[in-house]
């Protein structure tokens, strides 16, 4: 008898979620449609930067890495001061790390890149 209870309560408390979570995705879809962006946004779309370059996905995301590697490497530079011979040893060990995974990602990027007629020639 106990069980028949806590199963319409469970019962009703799921219908009042869905019915929630329904209203909600509503709301943030009408949202979603009325928010005006810059003509010039599309130009960020992941698939037009594609077509814009020439990669094919793998190697243009193998790209995006390198270049947040690089950033990587710039940001401990811009993040961290020496003031000590070690501190300034151990930020470049971390500059050569981050630019280390820039390097493998680039050249992964190339690997990744499909042969164009051009090449073949």
């Amino acid at each position: 008898m106990a069980s028949a209870g806590a199963d319409s309560v469970i019962a009703g408390l799921r219908a009042r979620s869905a019915a929630w979570l329904q209203s909600a995705s509503s709301s943030a879809a009408a949202a979603v449609r009325n928010l005006s962006l810059p003509d010039w946004i599309h130009y960020l779309h992941f698939h037009e930067i594609k077509r814009r370059i020439g990669l094919p996905t793998a190697a243009l995301i193998a790209f995006m890495i390198g270049l947040g590697c690089v950033a990587g490497a710039i940001g401990v530079s811009l993040v961290y001061r020496a003031s000590t011979l070690a501190e300034f040893q151990a930020i470049q060990m971390w500059r050569i790390e981050w630019l280390l995974a820039a390097t493998a990602s680039f050249v992964a990027g190339i690997l990744l890149k499909k042969p164009s007629d051009s090449d073949n020639e």
